[in-house]
């Protein structure tokens, strides 16, 4: 384990990468629930507010991602928080 870093940061990110890789809509939609729960774990692990809220952005995004069909979301990318680079990374 490594020190100082969030270990489901990485995991969620890889999650989210099974989901666009997946073949069919079950593996896809069952990768974006895992993917949601990797940044709830990594959300309640971080100590710095900003990328708590980013993280928990992050989950909503995925279950939304889970939930529509296809794996497709609505969201424009100026509310996106997957697309949108929180603040700390500046």
């Amino acid at each position: 384990m490594s020190f100082g870093r969030n270990p489901h940061v990485a995991k969620a990110e890889a999650a989210e990468v099974k989901a666009l890789t997946a073949k069919d809509q079950l593996a896809c939609e069952a990768a974006w629930r895992d993917a949601a729960r990797q940044w709830d774990r990594a959300a309640e692990r971080e100590t710095d507010n900003g990328r708590r809220q980013h993280y928990a952005a992050k989950a909503e995004v995925a279950r939304a991602t889970a939930d529509a069909p296809n794996g497709a979301t609505e969201t424009s990318s100026a509310t996106d928080p997957a697309r949108v680079p929180p603040q700390w990374l500046n």
